[in-house]
């Protein structure tokens, strides 16, 4: 019996818990959706539906999984979107001139995980608001695609278009390398935050850098390797988004940060740090995935209805957020 009352009030504190309360509602709401949708609309539960979801989602996955290193510590990052941009750029000039495709993908890297550098450097530094130096960033990025080329470059490179394939697991059911790709970088990022030292420092950061500094936490490094880590993974984003496209143009990627903010804190981040898990922002990514799918199958609602129901929820969750942390604090 005291076992059973043990798992009960375990299973309790677990849903009341504010760190797992808002990654819950996040999970009840996908799942709500997508009961409603596969009510509604025909072939909306197949599984080659269930997998496009994915796919064209794989490079927003990745940006939400560096956005939410950075505002686990309570930071942001506007320049994620524009670095996007910036490796579409690079890759389809790059693959247009002849380089080696591996050598373009590792200097897209480079150059993505430099950004950040910059930015993380001159938050730590200079003292500079995070909103303002990635702000710089952006404009520092979407600027560089513009002296690359002002037209859109189309992808023609054997390399590129062999991964840009679907891979076929069965009859009607295909997956694209960029979802495998997206998927190891959620359990590398699950890895790193729960299971290392850099990880318990970027949940400490953001519960509270004066404290982390006193328990002896390297800080300063971590917070600029957030930075590193969100720049990294909007190449990557950016690598995938070419490959989705098999084209690069300057214009990619506007509004992609917001959409990446949006998905993580729908996926239970909070905004202020210190609370948040990766595969919540996964959740966060799927929800906004279905709601452009239903409206989709709607067929009679505008595009904008997407950017509308998205906003809703943003606000929703952040009121959410505030009355679990108020709770905490009381």
């Amino acid at each position: 019996m005291s076992i059973v009352t043990t798992a009960l009030r375990t299973g309790r504190d677990f849903v009341l818990s504010p760190r797992y309360t808002s990654v819950l509602v996040t999970l009840v709401l996908l799942i709500t959706m997508f009961v409603i949708g596969s009510s509604r609309y025909r072939n909306f539960s197949s599984g080659q539906n269930i997998l496009n979801l994915f796919i064209d989602n794989a490079f927003l996955i990745v940006l939400a999984v560096g956005m939410t290193f950075v505002i686990l510590t309570g930071g942001i990052d506007l320049s994620v979107g524009s670095v996007v941009a910036l490796s579409t750029m690079i890759t389809a000039s790059l693959a247009r001139a002849g380089w080696p495709p591996l050598l373009i993908i590792l200097i897209v890297l480079i150059t993505g995980a430099t950004i950040g550098l910059l930015s993380g450097l001159a938050i730590h530094i200079f003292k500079i608001q995070p909103f303002i130096a990635t702000l710089a960033a952006m404009f520092l990025a979407r600027g560089m695609c513009y002296i690359i080329d002002l037209n859109s470059i189309p992808i023609t490179d054997p390399f590129f278009t062999g991964l840009a394939k679907r891979i076929v697991l069965a009859p009607r059911l295909s997956i694209s390398w960029s979802v495998l790709i997206a998927v190891a970088v959620v359990i590398a990022a699950v890895i790193v935050l729960h299971f290392t030292r850099t990880g318990r420092t970027v949940y400490a950061i953001g519960g509270g850098e004066h404290s982390a500094v006193l328990m002896g936490l390297p800080v300063s490094r971590t917070k600029v390797l957030v930075y590193v880590i969100s720049g990294l993974c909007s190449a990557v984003a950016g690598v995938l988004f070419s490959l989705y496209t098999l084209s690069g143009y300057g214009l990619t990627g506007v509004g992609l940060e917001l959409d990446a903010i949006a998905a993580v804190v729908i996926g239970g981040t909070l905004l202020t740090g210190g609370y948040g898990f990766v595969l919540g922002s996964l959740l966060g990514v799927l929800v906004l995935g279905i709601i452009q799918t239903i409206i989709s199958f709607e067929g009679t609602l505008s595009s904008w209805w997407t950017k509308i129901v998205i906003g809703t929820l943003l606000l929703v969750f952040i009121v959410l957020q505030k009355l679990l942390t108020r709770r905490r604090s009381a």
